[in-house]
């Protein structure tokens, strides 16, 4: 999980039960998202709304990458390496 906020939604602030989670990149990705802690916290009404909404959808794989990259760079890559390292495991970038 991306955040340490897990109890509440991350869109509404609704609070949540552990196993309501989004997860950031989805499809065939999303082994690999849950597999990088790639996920936020979120009731089903929103996952649902965010789910029907193009735009937040793409806002979604977005959030993704910069926590990705993130990470990446705080264990000592260089911003190009994470984009690098990000495009390598996921096959494209969002940014």
């Amino acid at each position: 999980m991306i955040t340490k906020y897990d109890k509440n939604c991350a869109i509404c602030g609704t609070p949540v039960d552990r196993a309501d989670i989004h997860h950031l990149l989805m499809g065939s990705l999303r082994h690999l998202a849950d597999d990088d802690g790639l996920c936020i916290p979120i009731c089903r009404i929103c996952h649902t709304d965010l789910h029907q909404n193009p735009i937040a959808t793409e806002l979604s794989k977005i959030c993704g990458q910069v926590a990705y990259e993130k990470h990446k760079v705080a264990e000592g890559m260089t911003e190009d390496e994470a984009r690098e390292a990000f495009r390598h495991r996921y096959q494209r970038s969002y940014l």
